[in-house]
């Protein structure tokens, strides 16, 4: 990618780089500003410095550039999921903790993408590729609550997709209100790593897995 300026005072311009990474940068800086829904497909391309008809060579429209952004962060949070969960080493309550953390901190770190992923309002019958990115990120989770009610006693033991799905409103609800990196982050008097610590052990205690 290569930008260049005739003159001190010209806007910028773009030479013959990739279109689509310019475009998805845009996108990302233009969520940060104003939300998902708070920007258009033309300036989208105005940002990126391109004419509004240029970014119809990637994406169909503002929607197809969206996606494509919520891919990317999916593919991203899946990577950090992944490493945190690290196959439930040492054991898998701590590495249980680890995933909840890394959860908060891809909230406060790429609040963009957070955004793009779950606030969109793109319908995944439409991308199916955002689903199956999304999908992937959910099971390192779901993997992760079958090894922790691995150790729970027998007869305490709720069904993985269920308890999945617990952690994951848990774990969001906290990354929403109190742990993104942007504006609509609302203050908490103590860390919010610390928050999803212990709303998890309430629970497991409540399975008997103290």
């Amino acid at each position: 990618m290569t930008w260049h300026k005739d003159n001190p005072g010209a806007r910028r311009g773009y030479h013959h780089g990739n279109l689509r990474e310019a475009l998805i940068e845009a996108a990302l800086n233009l969520i940060r500003e104003k939300g998902p829904a708070g920007f258009t497909f033309a300036e989208a391309a105005r940002a990126a410095g391109v004419s509004p008809a240029a970014p119809y060579r990637h994406f169909r429209d503002r929607d197809a550039l969206l996606a494509d952004v919520a891919k990317r962060g999916f593919e991203a949070f899946t990577q950090a999921l992944t490493q945190a969960w690290d196959n439930g080493r040492p054991n898998a309550r701590e590495a249980f903790n680890r995933l909840g953390a890394a959860y908060l901190a891809f909230a406060s770190r790429e609040p963009a993408f957070f955004s793009a992923m779950f606030e969109s309002g793109l319908s995944l019958a439409d991308y199916p590729d955002v689903r199956t990115e999304g999908d992937r990120a959910f099971a390192v989770l779901r993997d992760a609550c079958e090894a922790v009610i691995a150790t729970l006693p027998k007869d305490r033991r709720p069904p993985p997709l269920m308890m999945a799905l617990h952690i994951w409103s848990l774990s969001h609800g906290i990354a929403a209100l109190f742990a993104r990196g942007d504006r609509a982050r609302r203050p908490i008097p103590m860390r919010p790593e610390e928050l999803l610590e212990a709303a998890v052990l309430i629970y497991l205690d409540g399975l008997g897995g103290r």
